[in-house]
């Protein structure tokens, strides 16, 4: 991801001039939010029976993720954090796993609860992220680098046209237990991520102030 929260000090330097958001971690975030509606389209035609178009919808999805790991990467070594990305890598990261539970969900792949829990979490705690920031940044939960992975993983193989496979039974097992799998850990770091914003808002210079200014005024 090319956010790491505002005001955070890039590439280790203090009191250098803010990066410009016209680079390259930036770009490539703003390219994964576009492959979004190009995966859907995809994924969706023909009702999701074409394994040409899953196969190309699969491609789409997968090189999408790989910018995810990759505009991280570059916006921290070269110093060039900012807060559009900040805002937009997330939405964009969600964007499209939520393009991929709601159009496998549509295709009847993955049931539309799994789908709901899923979203719900994401969304809920990107707006926490938000809700939380007058108190500082909202630090990355233990477990996320483990539920993105798993729902990666997961999401791919169900994208994937499995009935094409010989003992197509035993992958769709594994692609479901792994989905499975993801919609644990997904709810474990959610309640963590709660637990976490809670801590911060209770620990925050700003709560301490207010109740400093409480406890003069009474």
């Amino acid at each position: 991801m090319s956010g790491v929260g505002p005001g955070s000090v890039a590439g280790g330097v203090t009191g250098s001039t803010p990066p410009s958001p016209w680079n390259l971690p930036n770009l490539l975030t703003v390219i994964r939010a576009l492959l979004v509606p190009v995966f859907g389209w995809l994924l969706l035609s023909d009702h999701g029976d074409s394994t040409g178009l899953r196969l190309a919808a699969l491609g789409v999805f997968v090189g999408a993720m790989i910018t995810d790991s990759v505009d991280g990467d570059i916006a921290r070594r070269r110093g060039l954090v900012t807060d559009f990305g900040t805002v937009s890598d997330p939405i964009a990261d969600k964007a499209l796993t939520g393009m991929a539970l709601v159009g496998l969900s549509i295709i009847a792949i993955v049931p539309w609860w799994v789908t709901a829990v899923i979203l719900v979490r994401e969304v809920g705690i990107t707006a926490l992220r938000f809700v939380v920031i007058r108190h500082g940044v909202m630090p990355a939960g233990r477990g996320g680098k483990l539920k993105t992975a798993l729902q990666t993983a997961a999401l791919s193989m169900l994208i994937f046209p499995l009935d094409a496979l010989p003992v197509a039974g035993l992958w769709q097992t594994v692609a479901y237990v792994l989905l499975a799998a993801a919609l644990v850990v997904t709810v474990v770091t959610g309640i963590d991520y709660l637990l976490i914003a809670r801590r911060l808002r209770r620990d925050s210079p700003r709560t301490a102030a207010r109740r400093a200014r409480a406890g003069d005024s009474s």
